[in-house]
């Protein structure tokens, strides 16, 4: 069935020749949509038929956009930045152990 779409699909869109295009890539391509506009992961994994939520921490790890959307959230640093300095007690301490 698919094979029949894809002929129908490549003469729509020329640039789909030349790629591979298999049921994976479909299901793959779905669940990056649905990132994208919203959706729980674990709403995706239910509807995929993942065994666990963990599976779909691929999507996330691939969405740019969404690690774009985080930075946009974050502000930059402005305070002095300071290194720790551990007093002589806490170093005297560890050194015991």
């Amino acid at each position: 069935m698919l094979a029949k779409h894809l002929v129908a699909a490549r003469l729509a869109c020329p640039s789909l020749d030349g790629k591979r295009v298999s049921a994976h890539v479909l299901r793959h391509t779905l669940a990056m949509d649905l990132l994208q506009h919203g959706v729980d992961r674990s709403v995706i994994a239910l509807w995929l038929g993942h065994e666990q939520i963990d599976t779909t921490q691929m999507y996330l790890h691939a969405n740019l956009q969404l690690k774009e959307q985080a930075l946009a959230k974050t502000e930059p640093f402005t305070g002095q930045s300071r290194r720790y300095r551990p007093s002589d007690r806490l170093l005297a301490f560890l050194r015991s152990l």
